[in-house]
């Protein structure tokens, strides 16, 4: 009888949410259990199964010494490592520290900051190992993962989206709203994957899915920054969720040297 690929999910520096994404799978994660074999998974059961596993899901991001060690192990113990939401493929929320100085936010935050043993920046896995394939978003779109749980298994291409958030925010009817509301939005040059849920709400995109493949920000800068609600939005704008992302990383590098030749 042959035995049912093992999958291990793995939590570094984060906020559980992607993880959850997996459990919020409901009625299609019953069927993905009669598939693969849950072998490590600590969000959701005590029992651990020894590895190799053929694949690996990692969430959050390289922020401490152990977990830079941790992760050369579990590149090992995975035939396919894929690394699920920008924490992991991008840093995440707590890359910001890789902006300014990780000990004076220590300084403000903790009462004994003595006690910490923190990295200087927050790194994706690739930063550390090889990856396999980069799943995109704060959280990740369930059914994405699950598309890519299956690519795998059937050992095909996942189909996963390659445009911007732009075209989501047609498909649900939305109206443009740096267009329609002046209002600063990463959109178009940011990978599309949760619905276009901010803009259906008036809000820009925050950039959750990361930059587009190939992103070119000289032509979007100028539209992000006429619309600036407050001086240094532009910046503030590509480095919250998914700065540490090369594209986004390079656009807001782009606009600081602007800024100071403009002065």
């Amino acid at each position: 009888m042959n035995q049912k690929p093992k999958v291990a999910v793995y939590k570094f520096s984060s906020c559980d949410g992607c993880q959850l994404q997996l459990l919020n799978l409901e009625d299609e994660l019953i069927e993905l259990a009669g598939t693969v074999e849950l072998a490590y998974f600590l969000e959701a059961r005590r029992q651990v199964l020894p590895p190799p596993y053929a694949i690996g899901l990692v969430e959050g991001s390289v922020t401490t010494p152990e977990e830079a060690e941790r992760i050369q192990q579990i590149r090992r113990d995975c035939k396919t490592l894929i690394t699920i939401g920008t924490c992991a493929t991008a840093g995440g929320v707590q890359a910001l520290r890789n902006f300014a100085d990780v000990q004076e936010y220590a300084q403000a935050v903790y009462a004994h900051p003595e006690y910490l043993e923190t990295l200087a920046t927050s790194t994706p896995m690739s930063a550390h190992v090889k990856v396999d394939l980069e799943l995109w978003g704060c959280p990740i779109n369930k059914y994405q993962l699950l598309e890519v749980i299956a690519a795998l298994l059937q050992q095909r291409k996942p189909a996963l989206p390659q445009y911007s958030v732009c075209l989501e925010c047609k498909l649900r009817g939305s109206s443009c709203v740096i267009v329609a509301g002046g209002i600063p939005c990463l959109g178009p040059i940011t990978q599309a994957g949760c619905g276009a849920i901010c803009p259906a709400y008036n809000r820009g995109c925050y950039g959750c899915f990361g930059p587009l493949e190939n992103l070119d920000p000289k032509s979007m800068i100028p539209v992000l920054k006429t619309h600036e609600r407050y001086p240094g939005e532009t910046v503030r704008l590509l480095r919250t969720i998914s700065g540490a992302a090369p594209g986004f990383e390079q656009a807001a590098k782009l606009v600081m040297s602007e800024e100071e030749n403009h002065v």
